[in-house]
C-alpha cells in the first residue's frame, strides 16, 4: 500500500471520529473513490448544514417531519448508512422517508438489535457517542452515493403516539447525542403545531427557551431556531389541557432512598376570546429626577405611552412623576377613556428631567391611591434610574413603609441604569408577590417595559392559595409566594414531597371580583425517574434563594454549605458556585483525582478573581457590579430552566470581573464554568479529557475498567442506566454503587 493512500485511510479513520451524532445521521463506511494526487489525503467529517422539523400535534397524535440536509465536503463519493434512533418512549406507527425526493425503504429495528449495532459501531469507530441510543428503536438507510462536494437531503415522517404523565402530554425530539466531539448543526428549526379537544393550559419547555403564541382556546404554536448550535440534551414539550377555568397538573420524580420533587404547571384555558377582562387599576410611577436627561427618558416616555394606551376598557388608571417631590395628574384614579388617556399622553410628552430623587415620597402617593376596599388588582409599575436622595433614604425603611401601606399591590420594579439599589427594588417586589427588573444602558426601556406591560394586561386570577390534601406533604416550594395569573401566563412552581399516592390539590383565588377554588386529582409518585429535570429545576431555584438569602442577611455555615453541595450535584456552576465547590472540596481535603474543577482548584488567578467576585457579590447591591449581582440572582429564582445559561453569563459581569480583569482572564474564568454537564441525573465536571461524575467522591472502591474491552460492554450490560455516562467520552470516572470506575482510553 503506498504512503498517499494509507495517509488517506488514515485521516479517513480519524474523521470518522468526529462525525455529529445529533438528529439522524450518517455513519460512513468506505469512501469509494482514491483521491488523485494532488487532492489532500485527509478526509472530513460530513456536515449537517440544517435541520428543520415541523411537528403536528392533534390530542396525542404527533406527527413529526423532519428535513435534514447533509454536506460532503471532501473529493471522494462516499457511501454510508443514515440511522435515527426512535424517540424514547415513542411508539411508531407509521413511517416514510425520501431521498432527493423519491421514497425509500427504511429498515425498523427494535431496540435489542438496534442496541448492538450501537456496540459494534463504538467497537469499530471507537466512539462511545452512540451508546447515548441504547434502549431505543433504530430506523436504518444505505445511503449511496454521497457525491463529492455536494449536499444530501433526507425527509423522514413518523407518527406516534404520546403518553399522558399525570395529565401531562409530552413530546420529545431527540437532539442530545452531539456530544463534544460532534459538530454544531449550521441551521436548526423547529415549529411545533399543538391542537387540543379541551382548551389548552399548560406549555412549558424544560429544555429550550421557546416562543409560544396561541391561537384561540386550543391551539398554540411553539417555535424555536438557533445557529452552530452543538446540542446536548433532547428538545422537550409539555402540554396539558383542561375544560375548566384554570388547568393544572402535577409532574414527580422521586429516586430510591430520596425525597420525592414535583413541578405543578397552572394555566388559565382560553374558554371565550370575546369575555371581558377583568377591570385593574393601575399607577404608574415615573422618575424625572436630573439623571433621567437623555435617551432614558425619552425611552421610558415611549413605553408609558404604550401603556396609556393599550389599557382595557373597564381599567382606571393614575400618572405620578417623581423627582425632588412627587406629582400625580389626575389626583386619583380615572376611567381609562379617550379623553383621559390623550391627556395623560400629553402629560408624559411634556415630562422633563430635574431635581432629585424622592423615591419614598412617590411609592406614598402611588399606594394612596388604593381604594380602601375592591375587588380590583392594583398594580404599581414603577421606573427609576437613581437612589433616593430626598425624604427617607435608607432602604430598609422604605421597605418597611412600603410592606405597612402596600396591602394587596403589586408593585413592579425596573431599575434603568446602574445608580439604583438593587436590594430595595428586589424587596419592594418580593413583598408584593412581582418582581423586578433591570435594564443596561445598551438596553431598550421602551421594549422590556411594554412587552411587561402586555404580559399583564389581562389579570385572570390573583392572590393565588395552593393547598394539597392527603397522604403526601410538601415543602420547599418556589416561588414561595404565588404570583397572580394573567391571561396567556403561566404557573411553573417547584418543591420536594414526601408521601406518595392520589391527593387533592385546590388553587384558590380572585377572579373578576369574587373568590373561586379549583379541585384537581394529581399523583405523587412512590417512584419515577424518568423527569430528572424537575429535581434540577428545583435545585435551581433553590440555589437562588439561599444565595440571596446571603446576599441580604449574611453568610452563614449552613447556607453556604447547602448551595455549594446543590451546585455540585446538580451542575450549576457560576464563578460564585465554582468558587464555593473548590474552597469546599480543598476544605474537605476531597482526593484530587476525584475533585470537581481540578483546573480551577490549581489556577489561583482565577481562584483570586473567583474569591474577589464572590466578597462582592455578598456586600455589593450598588452600581454596575450589584445590577448585574440582581440579575443573575433574579435569573437563578425566577428560572423556569434548570441553571439558567443566563444566571452564568450575567455573574460574569458583577463582582468586578467584567472592569479590572484582562479579557484572557475573564475568559478563563468563563471557561471553568462551562466544564458542567447534566446527563441522565447526574452531573459530570470535564478536568482535561476526563469527565468526572460529582458522585464519585462518595465511592469506597476504585476500579480501571478499559475503553472497547470486554469487561467494559460487560459493564455496561450490568447497568444500563449508565450508557448515557459512558457516552461521554472514552475517559470517564462513574460511580456505580459504591464503586468509582475510572474508563480508561
Amino acid at each position: 500500500m503506498n504512503a498517499k493512500l494509507l495517509l488517506a485511510l488514515l485521516g479517513f479513520l480519524l474523521a470518522l471520529l468526529s462525525q455529529a451524532h445529533g438528529h439522524g445521521f450518517i455513519i460512513i463506511e468506505r469512501p469509494i473513490i482514491i483521491p488523485p494526487p494532488h487532492v489532500p489525503p485527509r478526509l472530513l467529517p460530513i456536515e449537517i448544514q440544517s435541520v428543520r422539523a415541523d411537528v403536528k400535534i392533534d390530542g396525542q397524535i404527533a406527527t413529526t417531519t423532519i428535513e435534514q440536509e447533509f454536506y460532503n465536503p471532501n473529493h471522494q463519493q462516499l457511501e454510508g448508512t443514515f440511522m435515527f434512533p426512535v424517540p424514547k418512549g415513542a411508539h411508531i406507527d407509521k413511517f416514510s422517508m425520501e431521498v432527493d425526493g423519491k421514497m425509500t425503504d427504511a429498515e425498523l429495528l427494535p431496540a435489542d438489535k438496534a442496541r448492538q449495532i450501537y456496540e459494534d459501531i463504538v467497537r469499530s469507530r471507537r466512539d462511545p457517542a452512540l451508546l447515548e441510543y441504547a434502549g431505543r428503536d433504530l430506523f436504518r438507510l444505505r445511503i449511496f452515493p454521497l457525491e463529492p462536494r455536494s449536499r444530501k437531503p433526507i425527509k423522514l415522517t413518523y407518527t406516534q403516539l404520546l403518553t399522558s404523565d399525570a395529565g401531562a402530554m409530552t413530546y420529545l425530539y431527540p437532539l442530545g447525542a452531539a456530544k463534544a466531539e460532534g459538530q454544531p448543526i449550521k441551521n436548526f428549526s423547529l415549529k411545533l403545531d399543538l391542537k387540543t379537544e379541551q382548551p389548552l393550559a399548560a406549555v412549558y419547555s424544560p429544555s429550550h427557551k421557546v416562543e409560544v403564541r396561541r391561537d384561540g382556546a386550543h391551539r398554540a404554536i411553539i417555535g424555536y431556531e438557533a445557529r452552530d448550535e452543538k446540542p446536548d440534551t433532547d428538545f422537550q414539550i409539555i402540554y396539558s389541557s383542561e375544560a375548566h377555568a384554570v388547568g393544572l397538573s402535577v409532574i414527580s420524580h422521586k429516586a430510591d432512598g430520596d425525597d420525592g420533587y414535583f413541578l405543578l404547571l397552572a394555566a388559565p384555558t382560553i374558554t371565550n376570546d370575546n369575555a371581558k377582562p377583568a377591570p385593574k387599576d393601575v399607577v404608574f410611577v415615573l422618575d424625572t429626577s436630573g439623571s433621567m436627561a437623555g435617551a432614558k427618558l425619552e425611552q421610558a416616555k415611549k413605553a408609558l405611552t404604550f401603556c396609556v394606551e393599550n389599557l382595557n376598557a373597564e381599567d382606571r388608571f393614575e400618572l405620578v412623576r417623581f423627582s425632588t417631590e412627587a406629582e400625580p395628574l389626575f389626583e386619583k384614579l380615572v376611567e381609562a377613556d379617550e379623553a383621559n388617556r390623550k391627556r395623560a399622553t400629553s402629560f408624559i410628552a411634556d415630562l422633563k428631567p430635574i431635581g432629585g430623587t424622592a423615591i419614598s415620597a412617590a411609592l406614598d402617593r402611588a399606594l394612596k391611591m388604593q381604594p380602601p376596599k375592591t375587588d380590583r388588582p392594583f398594580v404599581v409599575i414603577f421606573l427609576t434610574d437613581g437612589l433616593p436622595t430626598v425624604g427617607t433614604r435608607v432602604p430598609s425603611e422604605i421597605i418597611a413603609e412600603v410592606k405597612k401601606s402596600s396591602t394587596g399591590a403589586r408593585i413592579f420594579s425596573f431599575g434603568i441604569g446602574s445608580d439604583v439599589n438593587t436590594q430595595l427594588l428586589d424587596q419592594i417586589a418580593e413583598s408584593t408577590r412581582s418582581f423586578s427588573q433591570y435594564v443596561l444602558a445598551n438596553e431598550d426601556i421602551e421594549l422590556k417595559v411594554s412587552s411587561f406591560f402586555t404580559r399583564i394586561k389581562e389579570p385572570m386570577l390573583t392572590n393565588l392559595r395552593l393547598e394539597f390534601s392527603g397522604g403526601v406533604r410538601t415543602s420547599g416550594m418556589y416561588p414561595a409566594e404565588l404570583p397572580d395569573l394573567f391571561k396567556g401566563d403561566q404557573l411553573v412552581l417547584t418543591g420536594r414531597y414526601t408521601g406518595a399516592g392520589e391527593v387533592e390539590a385546590k388553587l384558590t383565588g380572585n377572579a373578576a371580583g369574587r373568590e373561586q377554588s379549583f379541585t384537581y386529582k394529581v399523583r405523587f409518585e412512590e417512584r419515577h425517574t424518568s423527569q430528572d429535570f424537575v429535581p434540577r429545576l428545583w435545585a435551581t431555584r433553590r440555589v437562588g434563594f439561599l444565595l440571596d438569602e446571603i446576599r441580604t442577611r449574611g453568610e452563614t455555615k449552613e447556607l453556604r454549605d447547602e448551595a455549594t453541595e446543590l451546585a455540585r450535584r446538580y451542575g450549576i456552576v457560576t464563578p460564585y458556585t465554582a468558587y464555593l465547590v473548590v474552597e469546599d472540596e480543598e476544605r474537605r481535603h476531597v482526593p484530587m483525582a476525584h475533585r470537581s474543577l481540578q483546573s480551577m482548584t490549581s489556577d489561583s488567578r482565577a481562584r483570586d478573581v473567583a474569591a474577589s467576585a464572590w466578597s462582592s457579590f455578598k456586600s455589593k447591591h450598588e452600581g454596575e457590579d450589584g445590577v448585574a449581582n440582581a440579575r443573575s440572582q433574579n435569573a437563578f429564582k425566577r428560572a423556569d430552566l434548570p441553571a439558567p445559561a443566563a444566571a452564568a453569563s450575567e455573574s460574569l459581569r458583577g463582582a468586578g470581573i467584567a472592569a479590572p480583569m484582562a479579557p484572557a482572564e475573564a475568559e478563563r474564568l468563563a471557561s471553568y464554568t462551562q466544564q458542567a454537564r447534566f446527563v441522565n441525573g447526574r452531573a459530570f465536571y470535564q478536568n482535561g479529557n476526563q469527565w468526572i461524575d460529582a458522585t464519585a467522591q462518595r465511592a469506597t472502591r476504585r476500579q480501571q475498567v478499559q475503553f472497547n474491552s470486554d469487561e467494559y460492554f460487560a459493564l455496561l450490560k450490568d447497568h444500563p442506566e449508565a450508557a448515557p455516562w459512558l457516552a461521554l467520552g472514552q475517559h470517564v470516572l462513574i460511580a456505580l454503587n459504591d464503586t468509582a470506575y475510572e474508563i480508561i482510553p
